[in-house]
């Protein structure tokens, strides 16, 4: 009698299933080769001629430092600089951006006319922006605490990231064609036109300004007052500003990630700002006989002077930390920084500006009348650094005028 088995064979089923699971997986595997090499990452069905291929390209830029860093210590002076400086910076960014593309040099040719119908105003926005960041009359206390070149170079970097992505993206997409607003790539490691502009061109030019800067803060710092310095000022303090301010900082030190030793500083300091104007810079009165009028100009107010008197309310050191001088400096300058930001943003300038009228009104009102009784005063305030063409000696921010 003949066996039977109770498992009938499943041989064929097996090897079907095993044929279609090969074929899924290599169905699979073809998909993400397509996808990660051939197609562009993260879309499908986009025409050829909107692809780009990202290749590898070294950012070149040719940059003196020291000059660099001379315009931004004093951009107002320096302003037709500055506005040179901004357009190589960029046109650079937008130069290394366009090779990473893969452009044409028939694409990179049209870059610097584009760029030139920008230029105009993202100078403006650059400088109005920069200055209204950095504070000018502080260079002698920046330079005291080793941080004058590295707080502008950091200034440039908060400006220059607010306007690059809008740059590259401004420029690249009238070069390059798009669908729905988007480039399509491909490439190993690709990154936006946006990435490639703030990473591998913005930060490698303002880490060799910081490197340059670091250098000539330590320097300057050391020969600040290497012999007693005594000139002449003409000065007219017409506002004082009192303030108090403190701060607590803790330090602590960690072992594999773990805190074992902190350190408390509890800081306060009062503050005692004076701001007026400068006459020696600017100072003059003229008389216009035909329209009966004395007009006296003033330079724009400013911060005269700034003394600040720390006090170290709290020092509670760890066992296993120490505190050291660059700890203190930079609560020290923190705090200053702090008072002068407060008064710069406040109204304490139109305030000095009202009381310069005053003053000037009761000093120069009599003589004014003893003149002839027809004639007026006038008092004006003279504007620097709004463009590189800017003439001084024709501008008044205001016109004040009394009987």
């Amino acid at each position: 009698m003949a066996k039977t088995n109770k498992y009938p064979s499943a041989g064929p089923s097996r090897k079907t299933t095993r044929v279609l699971l090969l074929i899924l997986a290599a169905s699979l595997i073809g998909i993400i080769i397509y996808r990660k090499w051939i197609s562009p990452a993260g879309y499908s069905n986009v025409p050829r001629e909107m692809q780009l291929n990202y290749i590898p390209s070294d950012f070149h830029f040719s940059i003196d430092e020291e000059k660099a860093l001379e315009i931004l210590s004093n951009p107002q002076r320096n302003r037709k600089e500055f506005n040179g400086l901004v357009y190589d910076i960029n046109l650079s960014i937008l130069y290394h951006v366009a090779n990473r593309m893969g452009l044409s040099e028939a694409d990179k040719a049209l870059i610097r006319p584009e760029y030139d119908k920008h230029h105009p105003y993202l100078r403006n926005l650059y400088f109005h922006d920069f200055v209204a960041l950095k504070d000018t009359t502080s260079q002698l206390y920046q330079t005291w605490y080793d941080n004058e070149g590295t707080n502008a170079v950091e200034i440039l970097r908060e400006v220059a990231s607010k306007y690059t992505c809008f740059l590259v993206t401004q420029i690249m997409t009238t070069l390059v064609p798009t669908k729905g607003g988007s480039i399509y790539a491909k490439g190993q490691s690709v990154e936006t036109p946006c990435g490639l502009a703030m990473q591998e061109a913005l930060s490698p030019i303002l880490k060799k300004l910081e490197d340059r800067a670091a250098i000539q803060d330590f320097s300057r710092s050391r020969g600040l007052l290497q012999e007693k310095v005594e000139k002449v000022i003409a000065e007219l303090a017409t506002m004082e500003v009192r303030d108090k301010k403190g701060l607590s900082k803790q330090l602590k030190t960690k072992v594999l990630g773990f805190n074992v030793s902190s350190s408390d500083i509890e800081i306060t300091a009062i503050s005692i700002l004076k701001v007026g104007f400068r006459l020696n810079d600017y100072f003059d009165v003229s008389l216009n006989s035909r329209q009966g009028l004395v007009t006296i100009t003033l330079p724009e107010p400013t911060i005269l002077s700034h003394e600040v008197y720390p006090k170290v309310e709290n020092l509670d050191i760890g066992w296993l930390r120490e505190v050291q001088d660059a700890d203190f400096n930079r609560t020290f300058n923190l705090l200053r920084a702090e008072f002068r930001r407060e008064a710069l943003e406040s109204d304490i300038k139109d305030k000095a500006k009202k009381q310069a009228i005053e003053l000037m009104n009761t000093m120069f009102a009599p003589v004014v009348s003893s003149l002839n009784n027809r004639y007026k005063l006038q008092v004006k305030f003279r504007e620097t650094g709004e463009n590189p063409e800017f003439d001084p000696e024709q501008s008044a921010a205001a016109e004040y005028q009394y009987e």
